[in-house]
């Protein structure tokens, strides 16, 4: 008989019972195979449901597993296929322009981190790798939307501006899309982009496109400082140094394209 005690462990041990050679189970099915309580095993198989971890056939009401499961595991094909070679090039960036240095990919509309190096001068941004922020309030978020296709762009900032209604986080927040497509634009031909203390007061940054050797933009790569020390003389010296580590990146990851 399978205990059921802690919740971590019921659900993987409950995952464990979906095989090829058994990829659907019905509650009462996996309940007497388990030999659990059936509406603990419901609650459990509704609860991985109701997070994409599980799907339900509506019409058999069996589970089979779900696309959630898939997601984590290209989180670990990114991170093999793409952090570990990258993140070298990342670790020589952070130190010749000494401010922390991220990698970030569009997701959901938001701007994912996936990795990060901090500055070597001590301060501390408050992004952590995993995390997600407003793209429109982000450098890295606002190169990744300028590198869209234009209809892909376009449902992208009708979400963010029509939909979900941006908010701003200060007042240099840009919150109408009429602002940023102006703002993509100005991205797009400069082939960099400045977040002016948009997201957070008193912090800066700049951030660039990387392409793979296809010419595709699979990421992008910032630095992030304070507004005191950030100066704005300095931008070209800043984007130079992350094209050269694009550059490196690219020749590291060939044509590998995130899905």
């Amino acid at each position: 008989m399978l205990e059921l005690k802690n919740s971590v462990h019921k659900t993987f041990a409950l995952l464990e019972y979906f095989t090829d050679q058994k990829p659907e189970w019905g509650v009462t099915e996996l309940a007497n195979e388990v030999g659990s309580n059936k509406s603990t095993v419901f609650r459990f198989l509704a609860q991985m449901q109701s997070i994409g971890i599980l799907d339900k056939d509506e019409l058999t009401e069996r589970y089979r597993l779900g696309l959630k499961l898939f997601e984590l595991g290209n989180r670990v094909q990114l991170r093999k296929a793409f952090i570990e070679k990258t993140h070298p090039e990342l670790v020589s960036v952070a130190q010749n322009i000494t401010e922390t240095v991220h990698i970030a990919v569009l997701k959901n509309h938001q701007t994912f981190y996936i990795d990060k190096v901090e500055s070597p001068q001590g301060l501390k941004i408050s992004s952590t790798i995993g995390s997600s922020n407003p793209a429109y309030a982000t450098a890295l978020g606002k190169t990744l939307l300028a590198y869209l296709p234009e209809e892909q762009q376009n449902q992208s900032l009708d979400f963010i501006y029509k939909k979900t209604k941006a908010v701003s986080f200060t007042n240099k927040t840009i919150t109408t899309k009429s602002a940023m497509l102006e703002e993509l634009q100005k991205i797009k031909s400069s082939q960099y982009a400045i977040d002016r203390e948009e997201f957070e007061v008193g912090l800066i940054c700049v951030a660039i496109p990387i392409f793979n050797q296809n010419q595709q933009v699979v990421a992008s790569l910032s630095a992030s400082g304070p507004a005191n020390r950030f100066k704005e003389t300095k931008v070209k010296n800043y984007v130079a140094t992350l094209q050269q580590g694009a550059l490196a990146i690219q020749q590291k990851i060939g044509a590998f394209k995130l899905l």
